[in-house]
């Protein structure tokens, strides 16, 4: 890796970098938008008791209410976009409060509405979208508002919880900060002998570094740094689930589990059985970690053994260009059109592409409904930033077609189905790859790249969704999240998910201090049922052809028009039943079997 020091942000070329300066080209832009918002959101309480007056006034109060939410998403998203750039800013760090204090102030001068709407008698609402032509394009908006009823407070109880909504989002902001603002990891030794500084985006990388004593210092050195704050991390963590345990009975709901889901319709049934059919799927989970010691040939194997192929290739230097190159040779079944945007976008400046110091670390899509679908990424010139392109560009390809298609209101993504569009990229670019390697080594190198796919994806998304269930049932019960109980717990998952072949070591029980996924509640499960179903969505199109890549983009193009469930279905997956996530489960066995085969 070599003695590889961070650049600053002015350092990295404008042409790596992404162009939120379509966005707004000065700041005086930004904060027009802003004022504009807080202006209009402060007159906006004249339609406050008048919702129900006609269809007219209520087109017109919806209407407004998108305008207002327009302003508002796209100042924001450009502020939390700019910090990411650099966390240590002080000038981005104020703009992205001053944006979030503006969030909590227009939420609660709108917070009537929901109530308002709710309180009108009857099918007050379905009968007034059947009246006004404004109003058809609401009318799954007015149908999912009324499915919720039972959970939304009358109109003061909604501007109080509007009003604390930023102090509820407090421990997000502490984690990110303290994760990627604060903490240092200090320096290791990389293979050339060169003192290196450990940071989040190289982790991974040294973790899957055949040098197994960069392997142990890399590992060690960054839960060293969790463990030395484990306490604030616990307290962080516990009054993170004790916000979404409060909040889920404030508005009556069971568990903050059924809150959660309740958000996209979805049945708590989908998460037990997604737990349930891994927990089938463990033998051959640990089947796997069984060949995996053999292969290293290690006489105990470790947690920082998990991640390091199996097969030691050449180190091929990926250029971001031949990634691009790669990803559309792999994307070809999707058409000529989505291959054609896909490169539309990364010539537009959607993606700000290589790590620079305070940059967010990761990978993620962003944007407002009328930006660009922007991505962030740490690229690293390995093939696994070629799925994590692949994977981001997935996301924002969606949002492309959604953005095109739909009006503002239906115009994001439920989680639930945004995780598929951005893993049916992975696995159409996965096998792709194994179609074209003749050679035996490179074919298990790709293999075990797959199976490590499912594995971090599939078994490892499942497990976090168990650990939070198990967090917050702990909370709901009375308990409290102490440091001590949050290690075990973590520790005794981590066994169960890993098997015998895995030796225990002290530091993988610090594991869950380091997720930033925690911090958005019951959210992980998702990669994982999008896993599944986007095992599923793939095989069709690499099967049928021309009419399930279709179907496919049509779902694409859905947003949130309808429940997530329900436009799966449109391209062939049904989440209800058991079935995509035990089909994924078979292939992985067949992987494992393959792979074991060739050793």
């Amino acid at each position: 890796m070599g003695n590889k020091k961070l650049k600053t942000r002015e350092e990295i070329a404008p042409e790596f970098k992404w162009r939120l300066e379509k966005m707004y080209s000065n700041d005086t832009d930004w904060e027009k938008d802003l004022s504009d918002a807080e202006a209009m959101a402060e007159d906006f309480s004249k339609f406050k008791g008048h919702l129900g007056d006609g269809p007219a006034v209520l087109a017109d109060a919806l209407e407004t209410c998108d305008k207002i939410e327009l302003k508002l998403e796209r100042a924001f998203v450009y502020a939390r976009m700019k910090l990411d750039e650099d966390n240590k800013v002080a000038k981005q760090q104020a703009m992205h409060d001053k944006s979030k204090q503006s969030i909590a102030k227009i939420s609660a001068a709108l917070s009537f509405i929901t109530p308002e709407l709710i309180s009108l008698p009857g099918d007050t609402l379905l009968t007034f979208s059947e009246r006004e032509d404004r109003l058809k394009v609401y009318k799954h908006m007015f149908q999912n508002l009324l499915r919720r009823k039972e959970h939304v407070l009358s109109a003061p109880e909604e501007a109080l919880m509007a009003q604390v909504g930023e102090v509820f989002g407090a421990t997000n902001t502490i984690f990110t900060m303290l994760n990627d603002a604060d903490m240092k990891f200090g320096q290791i030794t990389d293979e050339n002998g060169d003192e290196v500084t450990l940071t989040h985006g190289n982790y991974i990388n040294f973790m899957r570094s055949h040098d197994r004593k960069v392997r142990k210092a890399a590992y060690e050195c960054c839960y060293s740094a969790y463990k030395d704050l484990i306490n604030t991390l616990a307290a962080s963590y516990n009054y993170n689930v004790k916000t979404d345990v409060i909040t889920s009975r404030i508005r009556n709901y069971t568990s903050s589990r059924s809150a959660s889901l309740s958000s996209g319709n979805i049945s708590e049934d989908v998460y037990d059985n997604l737990i349930s059919a891994v927990h089938e799927a463990l033998p051959a989970m640990h089947e796997y970690i069984e060949l995996r010691k053999k292969v290293l040939g290690v006489a105990e194997l470790k947690m920082y053994d998990v991640y390091v192929p199996l097969v030691e290739l050449p180190e091929k230097h990926i250029s971001f260009e031949e990634a691009v190159s790669m990803s559309l040779e792999g994307l070809a079944p999707l058409g000529k059109e989505y291959l054609e945007q896909f490169q539309k976008g990364i010539n537009e400046g959607w993606v700000d592409i290589y790590e620079n110091e305070g940059k967010t670390s990761g990978a993620y899509s962003f944007g407002s409904y009328d930006s660009d679908p922007y991505v962030l990424m740490n690229y690293d010139n390995r093939l696994e930033d070629v799925f994590t392109l692949v994977h981001e560009m997935g996301h924002s390809m969606n949002s492309y077609y959604t953005r095109k298609n739909q009006p503002f209101v239906y115009g994001d993504h439920s989680i639930f189905t945004a995780e598929v569009a951005s893993t049916v990229n992975e696995s159409l670019l996965m096998k792709h790859l194994l179609s074209g390697s003749k050679d035996k080594e490179m074919r298990k190198y790709i293999l075990n790249m797959y199976i490590e796919a499912f594995r971090t994806t599939l078994f490892r998304q499942t497990m976090f969704a168990e650990f939070e269930h198990m967090t917050h049932k702990y909370v709901e019960e009375g308990g409290s999240l102490t440091a001590e109980w949050l290690n075990k717990t973590y520790d005794d998952l981590n066994t169960m998910y890993f098997g015998h072949a895995l030796t225990h070591d002290d530091f993988i029980k610090y594991e869950w201090s380091r997720i930033p996924h925690f911090y958005r509640s019951f959210y992980v499960y998702q990669y994982a049922t999008g896993y599944s179903a986007a095992t599923a969505i793939s095989k069709l199109i690499l099967e049928d052809g021309e009419k399930a890549k279709d179907a496919y983009i049509e779902f694409l193009k859905c947003g949130t028009n309808d429940y997530p469930v329900e436009l799966l279905k449109i391209a062939g997956v049904d989440m209800e039943s058991k079935k995509p996530v035990a089909n994924a489960m078979k292939t992985f066995k067949k992987l494992v079997e393959e792979l074991k085969g060739l050793f």
